[in-house]
């Protein structure tokens, strides 16, 4: 009977689990934005690719617990522990708060020493963080879970960070529903296994893959923060490959700029009936199959987006942003 128990909230802890993983920021690497990462640290709430564990097993288990997603047995405490958290973005809404101009954050085929270099900055210097909230690393040292309450997690999320020199500040935030794909490459034999990913600034996101359709419909929202020096939103499509290195689909790049200039020319859109206050005009220098028309909706900014997939042979996508200022 012990042994049935033991197997049944094992099983539940598995769900759990899986669950979160499939988060869409959970999908990708925190530290270096591989895909499909297979190990987390517990103790930080981050879930992260077999390279990166390497350097974070060196860190020392004081800094960081790594776990296997697929491998090792997880107790209750720990699966809370990474919920509390709130999975990749958040986490490193905190670590990654306050990246230096000029500092690259790795990439999914950097070397070790990058890897090292920037992982021990992030968790075990905390150069990244507001220097209020950094803890000591010693080994008699608090747990990091302690920094991630969901009171203090909520306070952040809607405040802006301090204007600290060479560091970047956060303006507002982009919900972006990706909402389908059109007529989309083929790099199967016959069809693709497409998922997207969006960048702006440090940070990078994707999708779920969608199985073998060339027209996928996702109507998956993606949060990204805003940071003050804000450039394009990049978007890319590939298809996963189970034993190879994913295929590019065609890419193309938003510019918010149209967007928030018109939210914060009218202020609290919640004032507003429905209308249009301003349109992204296409042209040939971007990938817009229209114009693109920002509205006032229900009290929110939005922002309608078809685009033509570039550098591929075909395919076509169609997008929702929505600005959310800092204080909603």
């Amino acid at each position: 009977m012990n042994g049935t128990m033991i197997t049944k909230t094992t099983s539940v802890n598995r769900r759990r689990l899986r669950n979160l993983l499939n988060k869409s920021d959970n999908r990708i690497c925190a530290d270096c934005g591989a895909p499909d990462p297979k190990w987390a640290s517990s103790n930080i709430g981050v879930f992260i690719c077999l390279k990166c564990c390497g350097v974070h097993r060196s860190l020392g288990t004081h800094i960081s617990k790594v776990l296997s997603v697929t491998l090792d047995e997880w107790s209750n405490e720990q699966i809370d522990a990474m919920s509390e958290v709130g999975g990749n973005s958040a986490a490193n809404a905190i670590y990654e708060a306050y990246i230096p101009e000029g500092f690259s954050k790795p990439g999914p085929d950097a070397g070790i020493e990058e890897r090292k270099r920037f992982i021990r900055s992030k968790y075990e210097l905390q150069e990244f963080m507001k220097s209020s909230l950094r803890i000591s690393t010693g080994k008699s040292s608090p747990s990091f879970k302690s920094i991630f309450s969901s009171k203090f997690m909520d306070s952040f999320r809607i405040k802006p960070t301090d204007d600290e020199d060479g560091m970047v500040e956060f303006i507002g935030l982009l919900k972006v529903t990706v909402v389908k794909g059109t007529n989309l490459a083929i790099r199967d034999m016959m069809t693709s296994d497409p998922y997207v990913v969006l960048t702006l600034g440090q940070q990078t996101i994707q999708t779920a893959v969608i199985p073998s359709n060339l027209n996928p419909v996702w109507d998956e929202d993606l949060m990204l923060s805003v940071p003050n020096n804000y450039g394009p939103l990049k978007l890319e499509v590939y298809d996963h490959d189970m034993f190879s290195a994913d295929d590019i689909m065609g890419e193309a790049q938003i510019d918010i700029q149209p967007l928030i200039s018109a939210a914060m020319a009218y202020g609290d859109p919640e004032m507003f009936g429905n209308m249009q206050i301003g349109k992204w005009l296409k042209s040939d220098d971007n990938a817009l199959i229209e114009d693109s028309i920002i509205n006032i909706i229900d009290g929110k900014v939005k922002q309608d987006v078809q685009l033509k997939l570039q550098n591929v042979e075909c395919g076509e996508l169609h997008l929702e942003v929505e600005w959310l200022p800092l204080d909603q």
